[in-house]
């Protein structure tokens, strides 16, 4: 199927690595041209080589969102080099796991700056420009955890809580100028990001992580984990021409994982 998105403009956030990366590879073999974020310089350069090999004019930003400077400085980059985008992948790390009853102001901050005002600044910046041409693309990469909160993720829980009201209160602004918002709630995927928690499951239960990952794996209708070019290709379909009709919606990517009905 010929997604119509060659030549478009495509921000990756994130997307040196993990799903962020998988979504920039499909992109670029639809015929996008991509600039990807990131904050680890090899990671960057090996992903923007990879890319190439189907959309050579993609390139590479490193840049710590966190950082209203560093933000700045990307967001000018685009507009200069690119002229804007078309199709932007909002994507940031998880949080570190703490508890709903512990106060940390620092920490609470820090996570509301990174994992919803940075996205916010990011989207409203590009916004204009997708409504005078009457078409664009925001994916937000959340998690199922919007839907069935996980114990112990209580940053990941409330803020991507918090995106998902943000994201479906755009949807409902922009429609009408040709440009959907849309989210991916991401279940157990093949990530560093899993496999971090995995080791920390397992080292708190004194068990093997090869025993939690299978655990883990059982718990999933189709009995494994998703990988990062599954998830792409699902963004790759929603950032196409076909999804037009298709925004303001919170898509599963996870085997069945999740038991909501909503």
């Amino acid at each position: 199927m010929n997604f119509g998105l060659d030549g478009k403009r495509a921000l990756v956030v994130g997307g040196n690595k993990g799903l962020g990366r998988g979504v920039a590879k499909s992109l670029a073999e639809n015929g996008a041209i991509i600039a990807i974020s990131g904050r680890d310089e090899a990671a960057l350069n090996d992903t923007v080589n990879e890319l190439h090999a189907h959309s050579p004019r993609s390139f590479a930003l490193n840049a710590d969102l966190a950082d209203p400077v560093a933000l700045a400085a990307m967001l000018d980059r685009i507009d200069r080099d690119m002229g804007g985008v078309d199709i932007l992948l909002l994507n940031g790390g998880g949080p570190p796991p703490f508890s709903a009853s512990s106060l940390n102001i620092v920490q609470w901050r820090t996570q509301f700056e990174t994992m919803f005002l940075s996205g916010v600044r990011i989207a409203t910046h590009f916004l204009p420009r997708m409504r005078e041409r009457h078409w664009g693309r925001i994916l937000v990469v959340s998690s199922t955890s919007v839907r069935e909160p996980i114990a112990g993720l209580t940053a990941s829980n409330a803020l991507r809580a918090a995106v998902a009201g943000w994201a479906k209160s755009l949807a409902g602004e922009v429609a009408a100028d040709g440009v959907t918002v849309n989210l991916l709630l991401a279940g157990r995927l093949a990530t560093a990001r899993t496999d971090k928690l995995e080791q920390m499951d397992a080292d708190a239960q004194g068990l093997d992580v090869s025993v939690i990952a299978a655990q883990s794996q059982a718990e999933i209708p189709v009995g494994r984990y998703g990988t990062a070019e599954e998830f792409g290709a699902v963004a790759a379909f929603l950032a196409s021409e076909q999804a037009s009709y298709i925004t303001g919606a919170a898509i599963p990517v996870d085997g069945g994982l999740s038991r909501a009905i909503i």
